[in-house]
């Protein structure tokens, strides 16, 4: 027999047992549409993963007061386990002792608060971050949509985020208009684009915000900041700032450590590992249904056979091969996963636009992040879907090619 024979043979099957075909078929629709809207999610969170990452300056280091026990159980000196020191602060001395290290290019302290600032009669508690104008201007990655950025001969300016500047007032605030902060008067020289970070935050040259923001002292920082020459010189750079801080601090036991250093680079490697790995976990969860799809299609072929014996016991009479009876039920299942696999694909693309509505976005994306099917995972999922339905009818397509036409012919 050709090809085209067995396929219509199989066509002839599947359109003769509609009930029983299309309950095989929902079960391969299910699994496949929630195996393809799955790893459709997956794709959209590590797309904007990578771009949220690649906006990010993965040479950033920062240093905390307070050191974060999370993986020991030892009490520290702040606390018990997984809690942090809290009577420790950052001077001007760490600055100085760190400024000597190799890889690092920049270096600077930073206060922040919150605080009252009115413009126009309104009052609103907004964040206040005091910056190092000398050297911030090449640390951060925020750019302006309007104005400039602090320079080293600023003091009481400011720079807003787009929030600060649109959203929390009646009155829109523009360039060269001046807010009142604590009391004091400051002028807005720039404003941030939009982009979530720091849209609520009004940055300030340090030595003003010392003066503005309440219990900051001078040459005390909340944080430091070091950027690295290069991303390779990160972890490196690490270890240095944590050997060279111990030393400066007088701290010879690791339990007495009251800093914290973090790099950016570090929270962007967990940040895709942890959406890689829910993703396989979500898909694994998705493969079980597509597994009761597979038994659903062996155990619907299996009732094939056994209500056709007869007429494979007439066809092998009429000079029928095994490999003809054999390809016919091999076609028949791998009909019912292809048409399974084409409406699984259009289930889980309808799926996958539901998911921006449903907030199941990373990072805030929003509805407009564009949850999409890709081709290759179309192609997959009906692929998938083919050889599922292949595989699960195997078995009886080989019983029934090997059934003799005698008994075949009797079977009752």
């Amino acid at each position: 027999m050709r090809n085209s024979t067995y396929l219509k043979m199989g066509l002839n099957m599947l359109l003769h047992s509609k009930l029983r075909s299309w309950l095989t078929i929902i079960g391969i629709v299910i699994g496949i549409g929630s195996v393809v809207g799955i790893l459709s999610l997956g794709d959209a969170m590590e797309e904007q993963v990578q771009s949220r990452l690649s906006e990010m300056d993965l040479t950033l280091i920062t240093i905390s007061p307070g050191y974060t026990r999370a993986s020991s159980n030892m009490p520290g000196p702040g606390g018990g386990p997984g809690g942090t020191t809290t009577d420790v602060e950052l001077t001007d001395d760490d600055v100085e002792a760190l400024q000597g290290l190799d890889g690092i290019e920049y270096i600077a302290g930073q206060i922040s608060g919150s605080e009252p600032v009115v413009y126009a009669g309104e009052n609103a508690t907004m964040t206040i971050t005091g910056v190092d104008p000398q050297v911030w201007q090449y640390m951060t990655t925020l750019e302006t949509q309007s104005g400039r950025l602090l320079e080293p001969s600023d003091k009481y300016v400011a720079v807003i985020g787009s929030g600060v500047a649109t959203e929390t007032y009646d009155q829109e605030i523009g360039v060269n208009q001046v807010i009142t902060v604590n009391g004091k008067s400051v002028r807005v020289i720039g404003i941030l684009t939009e982009e979530g970070q720091g849209d609520r935050s009004i940055y300030m040259p340090i030595d003003a915000a010392v003066n503005i923001i309440d219990d900051a002292e001078e040459d005390v920082y909340d944080t430091i900041t070091v950027k690295a020459k290069s991303e390779d010189l990160v972890d490196g750079l690490m270890e240095d700032i944590e050997d060279k801080l111990m030393v400066s601090r007088h701290i010879i036991r690791e339990d007495d450590q009251d800093f914290s250093v973090s790099a950016s680079k570090s929270m962007a490697e967990s940040v895709t590992e942890m959406t890689s790995s829910m993703t396989l976990f979500l898909g694994a969860i998705a493969a079980v249904s597509l597994l009761v799809g597979a038994v659903g299609i062996a155990n619907t072929m299996f009732t094939s056979v056994l209500e056709k014996t007869k007429e494979i016991g007439t066809m092998k009479a009429i000079g029928a091969k095994n490999r003809d009876i054999l390809m016919i039920f091999i076609f028949n299942s791998a009909m019912v996963g292809f048409v399974g696999g084409v409406l699984g694909v259009i289930l889980g693309a309808f799926v996958s636009t539901l998911f921006p509505y449903l907030g199941m976005t990373m990072m805030g994306g929003g509805s407009d992040s564009g949850l999409y099917l890709a081709p290759d995972l179309m192609a997959f999922g009906l692929i998938l879907a083919i050889v599922i339905g292949v595989g699960s009818g195997v078995v009886p397509a080989y019983r029934a090619s090997k059934l003799k036409p005698v008994d075949a012919l009797r079977y009752e």
